[in-house]
This record gives structure tokens, C-alpha cells and sequence, in this order.
């Protein structure tokens, strides 16, 4: 079940701090970043088992990196896995928080680091489609086009027109898909 070995270590290591010193933005870069090391690259979790744990990180309080981080170290490797995973994903960001936050204060009227922040907000929203669509896809080919399009109205309207928590939404979606989705397929 778990991997004691070095080498599966070392992929974790390197597959969070990838996507994590890559992400610039925070969650919604890192993401897609993580996304693409645990499902595609390294092949930790699948299509579903990622976006479980990209809903229920969603629904629990704290960083959701953090979480996915916590939960794939310790599938792929127990305590030393989760704790690697953390490791890859915490300290390469704090550090780069800090150096970053002292350059940003000293530069921040410049016009480079204003274009910089500007010009990298398109990058990480094409990223984030691509991750929609993902998933999207694999809920359409699981559960069909007519349930996605419901769900994901009903999850538009209720987070968008009626301000309902996403965390609640995303309750809600668990108890559909517990109780009546099975009745529907």
C-alpha cells in the first residue's frame, strides 16, 4: 500500500515543489500545476479520485495545496510521504514569500512589477478553464450531459445569485451524488 522507497520519496519532493514554486497565485495556479503532476505525470490519484480531493479540500477549512499535499503524500508513502509533500509544498513558498515581499516593497511603483502581476492573471485563467474542462469532461463521460449542465447551474446559481458558501455547494453536491445520483444512472 504505501512506498517506503527513496525514489518514490524524492518524485513527491519534486512533484509538489514543482507545482508549487511554479504557481504563482496561489491555489488557482498551483492547482492545475498539481493536477498535472499527481494525475498526468506521476499518476498518484485519477480523474475522480482528483476531483474528490479537490472538493473536499475545497470544503475544509486552510489552504487547499496544503490539504491535497497532506492526503496524496500519505497514499502514495503514510506519515513520511505526507510529511515530504508538506515539506515540497510549505517551505519553497514561504521562503519565496518573503525575499519576494521585500523585493515587491522596494520595486512596487515600478512599472515592471506592475506589468509582471498584470500580465500573468490570463495565464493562470486559461489554466484554470483547462482544469474546468478537465473535470468537466470526465463528469459528462461518468454521469452524462444533462446531470453536469444541472449540477453545474444549480451550483452557479447557488454560490453566484444566492451567495451560498462554496463549502455548503459542495456538501450538497456530495449528498446528490450519494443519494439520488444513484437513482438517475
Amino acid at each position: 500500500m504505501w512506498s517506503t522507497d527513496w525514489l518514490e520519496w524524492l518524485k513527491l519532493f519534486w512533484g509538489f515543489f514543482l507545482a508549487n514554486v511554479l504557481g504563482y497565485g496561489g491555489g488557482p495556479a498551483s492547482i492545475p500545476l498539481m493536477y498535472n503532476e499527481i494525475v498526468t505525470h506521476f499518476h498518484w490519484l485519477n480523474d475522480t479520485e482528483f476531483s474528490n480531493v479537490l472538493a473536499l479540500g475545497n470544503a475544509l477549512p486552510g489552504p487547499i495545496a496544503t490539504k491535497i499535499a497532506a492526503f496524496v503524500g500519505f497514499d502514495v508513502a503514510g506519515i513520511p510521504g505526507l510529511l515530504i509533500a508538506l515539506v515540497a509544498t510549505i517551505v519553497p513558498s514561504a521562503v519565496a514569500m518573503i525575499v519576494l515581499l521585500r523585493l515587491l516593497q522596494k520595486y512596487r511603483t515600478s512599472p515592471v512589477v506592475k506589468g509582471l502581476t498584470l500580465l500573468v492573471q490570463p495565464v493562470i485563467a486559461v489554466m484554470m478553464l483547462l482544469l474546468t474542462w478537465q473535470l468537466g469532461e470526465e463528469s459528462y463521460t461518468s454521469i452524462g450531459i444533462w446531470q453536469t449542465l444541472a449540477i453545474a447551474l444549480v451550483a452557479f446559481w447557488a454560490m453566484q445569485i444566492r451567495k451560498i458558501h462554496p463549502a455548503f455547494v459542495i456538501i450538497a453536491a456530495f449528498a446528490y451524488g450519494a443519494f439520488a445520483l444513484p437513482y438517475f444512472m
